[in-house]
């Protein structure tokens, strides 16, 4: 027994030494097991917010009519192709490139740093915010038109706002916090789908004035189950785009943000569905829809600081806002808005910004701030933005409309899209042709 005791000790002390020995050799081994842990979840979770244009794409078509089907179809492919180059160009360089006063980055441009890994979870957040704006100015604008702006939004003005929260820029530097985006990415699209949407002007036969007053048209989606599984591939995304937004596959709490992702959407989803059924006496499938879509958006900030009860409470009010805001902004300040992109992503990106201060755990936030500071600098960073991207995404469809024209011809518009910009129809040999 004596013998057999020290030859257990002499083992164990053998290890010891050999462990000792090789120490830098096992910290370098799991320093490569971690790095390629991160690589394998930002490409999984850049592939999911990938695969969210294919979502985007089927609500917009889904919510929009059958003659103009193949535009969306275009339209979403191309924001995120002619993006993507733009983005490698030039916007990653100004998102996260040297600081320049805390205002834009100023050094690797074309993705000089080789940081391949980053850029490509980044590119896909980038052509999300580009095709928001689609679905806000869907059925009238031309199909040149759109691709300028797309990069010019892709290209310039997210990367420089991306800059001011995501890589240590002046709002980051006051505590702002937004963990994957309600503001960074949401907000962006939609006040730029805002501005475009306004200067467009509304569908033909959408506000006819009747006696004096403006009567206010329903123009229905050809297609709600394309809509309903557009939505349920984004919400699919979204784990990519929050959970992903842990930037590590070693960091346990993706979970934690995967639980908030999904009761939030829940939530919004069954309070849009209540909110209508109260005011119209039927649950409405689209606004039900955009409010599951509604949850997320409003989530996506909040989503690493909150507890499940503190989403739960984000979502419920996303789906009640989602369904004030499209009727306030469709019915009184007649803006048309096919698929409701501004108040899901705008309003709803808004709400999620502030509740980052509201609800959020301040020492997970770790801006060092009280709570009504945190509220404060929240508030600060969504009207910071919306003026940014209203401003300079106003300024440039004001150009466009002067110079090559924002919106297709009356006679354009009423034959559809897919057959004037494109030369095809989507459903051929289908007698769905709809004027208004």
């Amino acid at each position: 027994m004596k013998k057999n005791r020290k030859i257990l000790i002499f083992t164990i002390l053998a290890l010891l030494l050999s462990v000792s020995v090789h120490a830098d050799e096992l910290t370098d081994t799991l320093d490569l097991y971690s790095a390629a842990f991160d690589a394998i979840w930002l490409l999984i979770s850049g592939a999911l917010v990938f695969f969210m244009q294919a979502g985007f794409a089927m609500v917009e078509t889904g919510l929009t009519r059958a003659k103009n089907a193949g535009n969306i179809i275009m339209k979403n492919l191309m924001d995120f192709s002619a993006g993507a180059i733009l983005y490698w160009a030039v916007g990653w360089g100004l998102m996260y490139g040297e600081s320049f006063n805390g205002l834009f980055g100023t050094s690797d441009f074309f993705l000089a740093s080789g940081d391949t890994m980053n850029w490509f979870f980044q590119v896909v957040f980038a052509a999300t915010a580009a095709t928001i704006v689609s679905g806000a100015m869907a059925e009238r604008t031309k199909f040149s038109s759109y691709l300028i702006y797309s990069v010019v939004i892709s290209g310039l003005i997210y990367p420089i706002s991306g800059h001011w929260i995501w890589n240590g820029g002046w709002l980051s530097a006051m505590g702002f916090h937004d963990f994957a985006g309600s503001t960074v990415v949401h907000s962006v699209g939609a006040w730029a789908a805002l501005m475009g949407a306004i200067t467009l002007g509304p569908r033909i036969g959408k506000y006819v004035k009747v006696d004096g007053k403006i009567s206010v048209k329903a123009i229905m989606g050809h297609n709600m189950p394309l809509a309903a599984l557009g939505v349920f591939i984004l919400w699919f995304g979204w784990y990519g785009f929050n959970a992903g937004s842990t930037l590590s596959g070693t960091d346990l709490s993706m979970t934690d943000v995967a639980v908030t992702t999904t009761l939030s959407a829940a939530a919004g989803a069954i309070t849009a569905m209540f909110t209508t059924w109260i005011i119209s006496g039927k649950p409405d499938v689209s606004m039900s829809l955009n409010g599951a879509l509604a949850g997320l958006v409003g989530i996506t900030a909040p989503c690493w600081v909150v507890s499940p009860g503190a989403a739960i409470i984000i979502g419920l009010v996303s789906g009640i806002l989602v369904v004030a805001s499209v009727e306030f902004i469709d019915k009184k300040l007649h803006i048309d808005d096919p698929v409701g992109a501004i108040s899901v992503h705008g309003v709803c990106g808004a709400w999620g910004t502030l509740a980052v201060g509201i609800f959020g755990d301040i020492e997970m936030i770790g801006s060092g701030l009280t709570r009504g500071g945190q509220i404060g600098v929240q508030a600060l960073g969504v009207v910071a933005v919306f003026l940014w991207v209203t401003i300079t995404s106003g300024l440039l469809f004001f150009i466009i409309k002067k110079t090559i024209g924002l919106r297709v011809s009356a006679e354009e518009e009423l034959k559809g899209l897919d057959i004037a910009e494109h030369g095809t129809e989507s459903y051929a040999g289908f007698q769905i042709f709809q004027n208004i």
